[in-house]
């Protein structure tokens, strides 16, 4: 390749939600001069549409943001607005909120690992062709996301855009039958996880460490789903009601969704940062399994990302068996709640990482003004500063095909929402040695 090519690669589907957008990336004199992120899409207007709703209404509707992950946002949701009517919550619910919760992490990270991420690892265009390889692991992928949906709908009612959620708990308590059921589906499926862990540490990923920040939700006895503060890898730890003063959303000219800096700086949310951060809270014998690997937490290489959610696969399968085993019908599935006027912020930890919503509510319990910061958004100034770190430590004289496919897999190691299957990258290099360009 010429010094003095210019190369232009563009993800025409990548957005905040599922959407659309492109990357531009351009080397001249064999440095990168430009690299951007673009999210092209219109704005949704989610919050905007959620003014003037009731609290279930808002339940409801902001499951709608993602098919993948609903329950994040209903339990960031109603989280909130429970922290605005003063609700107590039993423990009965909490627990069972953390048991649903398990689910639509076990279903995502299912998803990703093998739908998505593991077909880069091992030269696949797709699932299909990395099935032809690896049957086995494929079907053992599909048996955990099942569960994971399965999960999701014992308290949901249904595994995409649940219903089961309102204000105090759930509409419905399953039934003993039902539960016990589901444990010992969850027992027989903990070799499948510990498996799952093992194969992936096993995968053959780039070597590679960066300085980045890592941000999760941390809490002292648990680890985090709905609750706890907000830990920063530089030592930081603050409050959910006070995520505004450190972290800020601001316009890009290339992109119609907002990124989020903290202090100014791109920082990483998901399963590598909440691994990075809380390691210590996982049971020991988990910790013993990742022992085995090899492989130590915190760490700074990003491709680490599909192992740290083989973890979080083992985990709540254990912490969903661990809840349900003593299961027992409540008397109420949910809490009174007495709506009243009042402002409240909560965040949970998505699959994808640190949600966070704000609402202001009227006496009548109807929102005034909402916001939400979902992690898509806070991780893309730090997908830019990958892409720009990989593609410059791997050579940007490598051929054009070389950096399409590093580019695509940085990206997709993310596990951004986005609607893509395999292929998303466009690759257009202009080189001005060449007469034509070469697309």
């Amino acid at each position: 390749m010429s010094d003095q090519q210019s190369i232009s690669i563009e993800v025409p589907v990548l957005a905040r939600v599922e959407g659309e957008g492109a990357l531009e990336l351009r080397i001249d004199g064999g440095e990168l001069r430009e690299l951007k992120l673009r999210i092209y899409e219109p704005p949704r207007y989610f919050e905007k549409f959620l003014e003037g709703r009731q609290p279930q209404q808002v339940i409801d509707m902001v499951a709608r943001i993602c098919g993948i992950c609903p329950v994040a946002y209903q339990m960031t949701a109603v989280h909130a607005l429970e922290q605005v009517f003063d609700v107590r919550i039993t423990d009965w619910v909490r627990n069972m909120r953390r048991v649903f919760y398990c689910g639509e992490w076990l279903q995502s990270h299912s998803l990703h690992v093998h739908l998505l991420a593991a077909p880069d690892f091992f030269g696949c265009g797709n699932v299909a062709e990395l099935a032809a390889q690896y049957p086995a692991e494929v079907r053992r992928g599909l048996r955990l996301q099942t569960l994971g949906n399965d999960l999701i709908a014992l308290f949901g009612g249904r595994s995409v855009h649940p219903v089961g959620v309102c204000p105090g708990g759930f509409f419905k308590a399953p039934s003993i039958e039902t539960v016990q059921a589901m444990h010992r589906r969850l027992v027989d499926a903990r070799n499948d996880a510990v498996a799952l862990l093992h194969w992936v540490a096993g995968w053959d990923v780039p070597r590679q460490t960066q300085d980045f920040l890592s941000v999760a939700l941390s809490h002292p006895t648990e680890y985090p789903f709905n609750a706890g503060n907000i830990r920063v890898s530089d030592g930081s730890e603050i409050a959910v009601e006070d995520f505004e003063e450190f972290f800020q959303e601001q316009q890009v000219p290339h992109s119609t969704a907002l990124h989020c800096l903290y202090n100014g700086t791109p920082y990483l949310v998901g399963p590598l940062a909440r691994l990075n951060l809380n390691a210590s809270q996982l049971p020991g014998e988990i910790q013993e399994e990742i022992a085995k690997t090899g492989i130590r937490f915190p760490s700074q290489n990003m491709f680490h990302s599909a192992l740290a959610r083989a973890v979080e696969i083992l985990y709540v399968i254990d912490e969903a068996q661990r809840i349900l085993a003593g299961y027992a019908l409540p008397e109420h599935a949910a809490a009174t709640v007495q709506p009243r006027a009042g402002t409240a912020c909560w965040a949970t930890e998505a699959p994808r990482g640190l949600l966070w919503h704000r609402y202001s509510v009227n006496e009548q319990g109807a929102v005034t003004t909402a916001k939400i910061v979902p992690p898509t958004s806070q991780n893309q100034a730090r997908i830019e500063q990958d892409l720009a770190n990989s593609l410059t430590a791997v050579g940007l004289s490598q051929p054009e095909e070389v950096l399409r496919k590093l580019g695509e897999t940085v990206i997709r190691n993310y596990d951004p929402c986005i609607s893509c299957a395999t292929h998303f990258l466009k690759l257009n290099v202009t080189n001005s040695s060449r007469q034509d360009p070469v697309d």
